[in-house]
């Protein structure tokens, strides 16, 4: 199989199951033009965000790594009404983009955008007592996977699920000896999820536009 391949298959089930709208086009198309990295979820893989946290009848969610609010979006809109949605993100331009985002998908009162370093912020939440969360996506900076997992059990509970995004690393994740810091911090969250007797995990490998990489699915059990 090569790339042009993955890209034609993920393109006919984004175009058959997950068209995009206006506010998803615009999400992206402002995204590229105020110059964040493009390393958004798939349409496909927004998806499937938006469908499981459906399926988990989710009110409240936690998103760990905003950038430009496109995922947010997914997530958001799989929230009822008086749902809430707080979406952590490290830089302060990515979060304005985000913000505008979700503004103009009519989803600004349901999602909050906050700023800071993710384990600065998530003690902040501890504090003011939010959560727990039915659901948590986690898409940061992959070296502190394994702290943002540990802060995830904490604002969660019994039936939560956690989702962590990029943990095969184009294959990398089965190397013992890398230096790659992403790569020594998702082989740490996932030793850490399989040890805790608190998580019943699994992972799926993806491939399409953003090459080969996967995800990581982890329920809350005690």
């Amino acid at each position: 199989m090569t790339q042009q391949q993955w890209n034609a298959v993920s393109d006919y089930f984004t175009d058959m199951l997950a068209p995009p709208d206006e506010a998803l086009s615009a999400a992206l198309a402002d995204s590229a033009a105020a110059g964040l990295p493009d390393i958004a979820v798939t349409p496909a893989e927004g998806k499937l965000l938006h469908l499981l946290a459906r399926t988990q009848g989710a009110r409240t969610a936690l998103e760990i790594g905003t950038l430009g609010g496109y995922s947010t979006i997914w997530l958001a809109r799989a929230l009822p009404p008086d749902g809430r949605l707080v979406s952590l993100e490290y830089d302060p331009a990515h979060a304005g983009v985000a913000r505008a985002n979700l503004a103009r998908a009519g989803l600004g009162t349901v999602a909050e955008v906050r700023t800071g370093a993710a384990l600065d912020t998530l003690p902040k939440l501890a504090d003011e007592g939010a959560g727990p969360f039915d659901f948590v996506f986690i898409d940061a900076d992959k070296r502190n996977n394994a702290r943002y997992v540990e802060w995830a059990l904490r604002l969660t509970r019994p039936g939560s699920l956690i989702v962590v995004d990029n943990v095969v690393r184009g294959g990398a994740v089965t190397d013992e000896t890398s230096t790659d810091p992403s790569v020594r911090g998702t082989r740490e969250m996932v030793d850490l999820v399989a040890r805790d007797p608190r998580l019943d995990a699994t992972a799926l490998q993806t491939v399409g536009p953003k090459g080969y990489d996967g995800m990581l699915l982890a329920r809350v059990v005690a």
